[in-house]
């Protein structure tokens, strides 16, 4: 059974970090394509940054040079690093998964970017 657990969302000020987890089993992360997703109040899902099984990364324009996106194989955990961050950038965070066979989602962590 495949799960995934996001974890490291809160309340942080305009121009803080945080960093996200999605932590996961029943899969290798490494053998899939991971992303993160967000979904802010009134807006669709859209994709914020994925990695593929090969290593490559590809980060969404609003946040080009202030997401990074890492993987680390001996803990099967994806990162999604968040610096100066925005009060637009305020949603719930969700980690996918995917592969040849499907796609599985984590339940997600809320992220609220305000002063």
């Amino acid at each position: 059974q495949v799960r995934l657990v996001e974890s490291g969302g809160g309340l942080v000020q305009p121009g803080g970090s945080l960093r996200l987890s999605c932590a996961a089993s029943g899969i290798i992360v490494s053998m899939n394509a991971m992303g993160w997703y967000r979904q802010g109040p009134g807006k669709a899902r859209e994709l914020v940054a994925r990695i593929t099984s090969g290593g490559s990364t590809n980060i969404a324009t609003s946040v080009k040079g202030r997401f990074t996106m890492s993987r680390d194989n001996a803990k099967n955990t994806v990162y999604l690093q968040m610096n100066s961050l925005l009060p637009e950038d305020t949603a719930v965070y969700y980690c996918r998964s995917e592969n040849w066979s499907g796609s599985h989602w984590g339940q997600g962590t809320q992220v609220t970017v305000s002063s």
